[in-house]
């Protein structure tokens, strides 16, 4: 009888061997510093997590017109690329495996995040609902500018250039960020993208785009160093799409030619909306490759859920904040520390890099 397949159970992402399949997801923490540069405390930060069998590191824009929360590190100046290195050093020495998120916001941002004071770019000129946090309080979405035809070339330039810098940083590969409202997302999804050209329309043509996107970026490093981010359901940031479905459907099977390390998914709908229901694992056997879960998993779930067959790994978030060594705690049936929400977002080292370990 072969063994039961765990939370610990070893596993090959692409390229990279795992020691287990406890992924550190993506999180915003805003704490870059002058010229959006991660710093000395995002060094510690992702240090102390580096026993994660990979850390997808907090998103990072593309360009300068990528970015829509301040104090966001991105990978577009010498600078950034010389404060990733430092992360990617502290992790490596420590053991560990580390993938950059690629970011670009689209229209969720403003004219005052955004170089001269532009409007945003995005498929098409919609204004979201809600209010962004600019540093100096909250102002109401602006209505963004269209992308015209022959600049999207320029956007998957910014994206194969932004996966050649991460790749001079020292990452083992990158996360290309498709989900959660953001620009490949507001391509993909009906409900944002009314194209008339031939990036709209069709499902073929608004999935365009983010195919782009992925090729330009496995070029750099490899299809098995590459995954990417969708999240069917989640109508965070003002999106929804007439068909999640045949959309991401379409959306997995068009990317499971291209060999990536995984595709990366969240399921359900962070914001307590209801969301038309979708069926995961079509959309798993679609990619056909190694099929990354998040949103709302524990110990248990993951674990019954990996036994199963339905996924292969679990990016956990909010544990991994207030838990450094979140696989030592799964593995003793320890407690977990509870998160401050207070300080997700604020607080520099506090909330930040002062969670003890387990044997603190």
């Amino acid at each position: 009888m072969s063994q039961e397949t765990t939370l610990f159970t070893p596993i090959r992402l692409g390229a990279l061997p795992l020691p287990n399949r406890i992924v550190m997801a993506p999180l915003t923490r805003n704490r870059a510093l002058a010229g959006n540069v991660p710093g000395p405390l995002a060094v510690t930060y992702y240090r102390q997590r580096a026993t994660a069998g990979l850390i997808v590191t907090e998103a990072s824009p593309v360009c300068a017109e990528g970015h829509g929360y301040p104090r966001t590190p991105g990978i577009h100046t010498p600078e950034q690329v010389a404060g990733w290195r430092a992360v990617t050093d502290a992790v490596h020495a420590e053991g560990g495996r580390i993938f950059l998120q690629l970011w670009h916001v689209g229209r969720i941002s403003h004219p005052s995040l955004q170089p001269g004071n532009a409007a945003p770019v995005a498929p098409s000129a919609l204004r979201p609902a809600g209010q962004v946090w600019t540093g100096s309080g909250l102002q109401d979405y602006a209505t963004p500018r269209a992308l015209a035809r022959d600049e999207l070339s320029g956007v998957v330039a910014a994206y194969r250039q932004a996966a050649e810098n991460a790749r001079a940083a020292g990452f083992d590969g990158v996360e290309v960020h498709g989900a959660n409202g953001y620009l490949l997302d507001q391509f993909l999804r009906s409900s944002t993208n009314r194209r008339d050209d031939d990036y709209g329309g069709p499902v073929e043509n608004r999935a365009r785009l983010l195919l782009e996107v992925v090729r330009a970026v496995t070029d750099v490093f490899g299809a098995d160093r590459v995954g990417v981010r969708l999240s069917p359901e989640n109508r965070f940031n003002d999106i929804a799409d007439d068909d999640p479905q045949a959309t991401f459907e379409y959306a997995a099977r068009a990317l499971a030619p291209l060999g990536l390390a995984y595709l990366h998914v969240l399921e359900g709908d962070m914001t307590g909306q209801s969301a038309p229901a979708v069926d995961y694992a079509k959309i798993k056997a679609a990619f056909a490759g190694p099929y990354m879960a998040n949103n709302g998993y524990d110990q248990a779930r993951a674990t019954a859920a990996i036994a199963a067959g339905r996924v292969d790994l679990v990016a956990f978030g909010r544990p991994f904040i207030s838990n450094p060594d979140l696989p030592a705690r799964f593995a003793a049936g320890a407690p977990l520390a509870e998160a401050d929400a207070k300080t997700f977002y604020s607080g520099e080292e506090k909330g930040y890099v002062d969670y003890p370990a387990l044997e603190q």
